[in-house]
């Protein structure tokens, strides 16, 4: 009976220590099952942020290749901007001993070749001035600033112009004065020849700035009155009996009693048609007689 109970005993210990390891097991898997699955959560955050980064390094990698290209194109073009600099700071240069030597050559008055000078030094300081500006500013202007700009540029040139040819029409005023004294000397001695020299140089000036005049803009300022100034010296010529015919725009004919220099095809005129586009010398004529031929240009329709 003792043995019996002592069985029993034994077989009751052993089936309680069975049931308290399971429940410890249960216990364990119960805490590490949440442990794993966030194991498993924070693996697969790692795995995105490693692309991430991985990514980041490959756009890092073209971004600095594009800086070290644009480096060096900023390089090239810097180069390019300070030889430029010097090339027209030797341009400039050249362009004010021209200029001080044009200058040495003008006299007390100014004929046709003085004024080709004015202009044609005016004009290159201009210029030079103004690519010089646009080289070194190209980097920081549009398209649109540019146009802008340089209509400015071409309406100052213009204006300048203007000035000097109003400049010139006075001196020219003065010389007309002249003529009027020959033409009293003339009929006081009426077997002297009349030198009609002066008329001619004064007619040539007169031709010339008429010529400018047609390339400007009409809006440019002072362009009004520098008509009204050439009308006036007209008119004075005329008084003294000195005329020049109008010849620019005409159609040109055979016969004419003119020197035709050069003939352009033009696509805009009609086919055969043959218009005066240049008056190189103006016909002048003294008491209805011609005393000097034009030399004209014309243009050709085909």
């Amino acid at each position: 009976m003792k043995k019996l109970y002592v069985i029993i005993l034994i077989i009751s210990s052993f089936d309680s220590f069975a049931q308290t390891e399971s429940l410890s097991k249960d216990d364990v898997n119960q805490l590490i099952n949440p442990i794993n699955d966030r194991v498993k959560n924070l693996q697969v955050a790692n795995s995105k942020l490693q692309q991430k980064v991985a990514s980041l390094n490959a756009e890092i990698n073209k971004l600095e290749i594009s800086i070290d290209s644009l480096l060096i194109v900023t390089k090239s073009n810097s180069n390019g901007i300070i030889q430029t600099r010097k090339d027209l700071g030797l341009k400039i240069s050249d362009t004010e001993k021209n200029t001080n030597e044009q200058i040495n050559k003008v006299g007390n008055s100014l004929s046709q070749n003085s004024l080709f000078g004015i202009i044609g030094v005016l004009s290159a300081i201009l210029l030079s001035v103004l690519l010089y500006w646009l080289l070194s500013k190209r980097q920081k202007i549009d398209k649109s600033d540019f146009i802008s700009q340089l209509s400015k540029t071409k309406s100052s040139i213009e204006e300048s112009l203007v000035m000097e040819f109003g400049k010139q029409t006075e001196l020219m005023d003065t010389q007309i004065q002249l003529l009027e004294k020959q033409k009293n000397t003339a009929q006081a001695q009426p077997t002297t020849e009349t030198d009609h020299s002066l008329a001619l140089k004064v007619a040539s000036e007169i031709n010339l700035i008429e010529r400018n005049i047609n390339l400007m803009d009409s809006k440019t300022k002072g362009l009004k009155q520098l008509h009204a100034s050439v009308g006036k010296l007209k008119d004075n010529l005329s008084a003294n009996g000195y005329e020049m015919p109008e010849l620019l725009g005409k159609q040109f004919h055979q016969g004419m009693k003119v020197i035709v220099t050069s003939s352009i095809p033009d696509e805009n005129l009609e086919k055969g048609s043959e218009i005066i586009s240049k008056v190189l010398i103006p016909q002048v004529n003294f008491n209805d007689k011609m005393i000097q031929t034009a030399q004209i240009e014309v243009s050709v329709g085909y």
